[in-house]
């Protein structure tokens, strides 16, 4: 290796959307003004991009071409113009928003806002490097020691990265320790920096898809000083940096860089199944129609079942086909569909990306070129592959997506196979591409790409062609997609989650964090295997208590491969089944208030589950909590992470006062309580000026009129106000699209002397109720100003309600 830096740089560019430098070995550096707080950096080191296009930044509409974007297509921004000069050296470039220092000798940036305060800062002796005999690129920047990390998608370990070194290469980590192992599934280049001394937080995302290592204060060098770095074996440094100040607004821009989260039907909200046991059965039809009878006869809500892969497999050799039916396990694929439909339950059929030798369509696929070629030959790259029983590998090949017959044809497969058969849901798995020959070949839209250049492409590629034919089946409903691997932009189309884990109170716990992590990264509809996938049956306590949890996340899906063969289902402990009813009833209660995170993390790209540093970056103990999050802003989730625990320490957010959801009185915040944690529910904490819409629990969404709406207040103990909004719409069309949708938006404020509550509708929707109930915590006294008409009352509970008539 010979690392170089671009030297004897010099301005020879002005232009509308920025600067442009050159430097003697032929180099060209960039700085793109987009917007006044988001700026592109770029070092080509050859001249030009290593590849000119994008398929994480999104266009005006907020999507990518399918064949990507052109990096330098700067129409989708605004240019609003920059000022610059140039003095001994270096060039000062402002903003609006932003300072920033260029030094040409050697080339290094310094970042400021406009208060003129240092917030970022290269490593000047090393800042832009790339390897003269090969193609790594570097950047390295300055590490102070007090600066929080986080993001990079779904790593594991604590959710602060400082200190961790990580690889984004995206593997099939079966089994993984959710505390430690790396690397995982997927490929999300962008973490966060927040400077607790100047209160800030800024984004920086590398548009770069070969696999780096992002190291955070792993590596210490004593000639450098503290430092951190983003080096990759190809590619070019070419990333955004996205200047909050808050956690919350450099998110907010992320989503509105790499595109909004798809807005999903609200019955995926619902609980949702899946066992690889039942499809590995020779009855399987059977034994997926004894679950939907099961459920009913349990009283057990749920809104989707998972067909795990075992229905794919070859009646005579046992390998698994994709998009093939197993016919002797399943004898009517449409028959089993409709079962399930009548009862209210939707099928998620399980797809993967290659096709064994001896798969029935291989060759057709292969003579068409729809398969990955390899480097030095005109034929598919020949990898191993998952073909029968756990740890069974034979020899196939990866569809390129990249190349339109290999779309065309999963497209066709998706529709034939799944739609018409009556699965309505795909649930795209193993997708992570483990080629690992970096000058096997991809089609690249006629354009050929080697893999190592567009790897986690294909997995977003992939879920893009089954989201479009789910689309296109039924034209006006909601596409609702799972997909496990991904990058920036697979948010746009599915709904992700972090893979095989493993059955442990552990992996409960940093689960959590990985969860974090996703969703401080762009991909907030995300969730975990309820129970763990891997390993021994949870016992009664582990499965509880994740449940629990799992209530307060976007997937809320139980899934399992229990090494004795055993099922995670919920009547799996007759003891402790009265309970899990109740959770899973208590998460239907909650669809109101979900769904409306959903609709403003769609809209607005605030995510669902956040951590404490998002609301309360203030509080030193927020920035390092990892486990206790806040679904919304109002509601704050201490799980449960070991066994026999009746109590829990929990540490209140400093800067609000918490009223326990389950208990009385007020508890100020910044300070850590003991709080009681029955078996029956986790110990969770509403903040001051909290609302809670809830409504009833149904076997299924839509199984009986949605015309319930209790809405529990929290009003601030002293003085204060809060808002919610509230948004109703069909749940399942695309509606919402045309202003089919209405918002009540909800005000809640507060003196010492009385509580007020307001209350305003707006939009297209007809509500499917026409009153809601408001109900007080206990030993509220003051005076309620409500809405002319309400009816005030109190309940058995002994707390006081008032009912508004729409």
């Amino acid at each position: 290796m010979r690392p170089s830096q671009p030297i004897h740089v010099q301005l020879t560019q002005v232009a509308p959307w920025g600067l442009a430098f050159d430097g003697e070995r032929g180099e060209r550096f960039q700085i793109a003004v987009l917007e006044h707080d988001l700026l592109r950096v770029s070092l080509f080191s050859g001249g030009q991009p290593r590849l000119d296009r994008t398929w994480m930044i999104v266009d005006a509409q907020g999507t990518a071409p399918r064949e990507g974007r052109l990096r330098e297509d700067y129409s989708p921004f605004a240019l609003p113009g920059y000022a610059h000069s140039l003095q001994d050296q270096q060039v000062q470039l402002r903003t609006a928003a932003l300072q920033v220092e260029i030094a040409l000798g050697p080339l290094a940036l310094r970042w400021h806002d406009a208060q003129g305060r240092a917030f970022a800062t290269d490593d000047r002796r090393r800042a832009y490097q790339y390897d003269r005999t090969g193609r790594s690129v570097f950047h390295y920047l300055v590490r102070r020691p007090t600066e929080h990390y986080y993001g990079l998608g779904e790593r594991a370990g604590a959710l602060d990265k400082h200190g961790g070194r990580f690889i984004l290469k995206n593997v099939d980590a079966y089994g993984y320790d959710a505390a430690r192992s790396d690397p995982l599934y997927k490929h999300f280049p962008f973490y966060i920096t927040y400077v607790p001394e100047l209160g800030l937080a800024y984004g920086l995302l590398y548009d770069n898809l070969p696999p780096p290592t992002f190291d955070l204060g792993q590596e210490i060098d004593a000639y450098h000083g503290p430092y951190r770095s983003y080096q990759v074996e190809d590619g070019d440094v070419d990333y955004y940096l996205i200047f909050g100040p808050s956690i919350g607004e450099v998110v907010r821009k992320l989503a509105r860089l790499t595109g909004h989260m798809a807005l999903p039907p609200r019955w995926s909200l619902g609980f949702m199944a899946g066992t690889m046991g039942y499809t590995e059965a020779p009855d399987a039809q059977h034994q997926l129609q004894t679950f939907v009878e099961r459920c009913q006869a349990e009283q057990i809500p749920c809104d989707l079942f998972h067909l795990s892969s075992g229905y794919t497999t070859g009646e005579q050799d046992g390998k698994r086909y994709v998009f093939n039916w197993n016919r002797s396990r399943v004898p009517d694929p449409p028959g089993l569909a409709r079962y399930f439909r009548d009862r209210g339950m939707r099928l998620a059929g399980n797809i993967k990306p290659w096709l064994l030798l001896t798969h029935p369509q291989y060759a057709e696929v292969a003579q068409q070129g729809g398969l990955i070629q390899a480097a030095e030959a005109d034929e598919p790259e020949h990898v191993t592959l998952w073909s029968g029983g756990i740890s069974q590998s034979e020899p196939g090949a990866y569809l390129d997506f990249t190349h339109p017959a290999a779309y065309a044809w999963w497209q066709n497969q998706v529709r034939s196979a799944l739609l018409e058969m009556g699965v309505s849901v795909t649930w795209n798995d193993n997708n992570e591409y483990e080629i690992w020959d970096d000058a096997a070949r991809c089609d690249g839209f006629g354009q050929p790409i080697p893999i190592g250049l567009i790897r986690p492409l294909h997995s977003l590629l992939m879920t893009r062609a089954s989201w479009e034919a789910q689309q296109a089946d039924l034209p006006d409903e909601r596409p609702f997609v799972i997909c496990r691997s991904g990058m920036p932009g697979v948010q746009r189309y599915a709904q992700t989650w972090s893979g095989d884990n493993y059955t442990r109170w552990e992996s409960l716990r940093y689960n959590i964090a990985m969860g974090l992590g996703l969703s401080l990264s762009g991909a907030p509809n995300m969730g975990h295997d309820i129970g763990g996938l891997v390993g021994p049956k949870p016992d009664p306590e582990l499965f509880l208590r994740w449940l629990q949890c799992g209530v307060f996340q976007p997937r809320f899906h139980i899934h399992s491969l229990n090494d004795d063969g055993s099922i995670s289902e919920p009547w799996m402990y007759p003891k402790i089944l009265p309970l899990v009813r109740q959770t899973i009833q208590w998460r239907y209660r909650l669809l109101p208030y979900l769904y409306s995170l959903f609709y403003h993390a769609h809209r607005d790209g605030d995510p669902m589950n956040r951590p404490l540093v998002y609301e309360f970056p203030e509080d030193a103990r927020c920035r390092a909590e990892s486990f206790d999050f806040l679904l919304g802003s109002h509601l704050l989730v201490p799980p449960i992470f070991e066994e026999g625990v009746r109590h829990r320490e929990v540490y209140l957010p400093a800067g609000s006062a918490w009223h326990p959801f389950y208990g009385e009185g007020w508890l100020e915040g910044g300070q850590s309580v003991a709080l009681p944690a029955p078996l029956e529910h986790l110990p969770l904490l509403v903040r001051a000026g909290g609302i809670i819409p809830m409504g009833k629990a149904m076997q299924h969404v839509g199984a009986e009129p949605d015309d319930q709406r209790e809405v529990y207040l929290f009003p601030h103990p002293g003085a204060g106000s809060a808002q919610f909004e509230l948004i109703e719409d069909d749940g399942l069309s695309l509606g919402y699209q045309r202003g089919e949708v209405s918002t009540v938006g909800l005000g809640l404020a507060a003196t010492p002397e009385q509580v007020m509550l307001t209350l305003r509708v707006s939009g297209g929707y007809a509500l499917p109720y026409s009153e809601m109930t408001f109900i007080l915590p206990p030993g509220e006294a003051r005076p309620l100003e409500a809405p002319a008409g309400a009816r005030l009352w109190v309940g058995e509970d002994g707390r006081r309600r008032a009912t508004v008539t729409f």
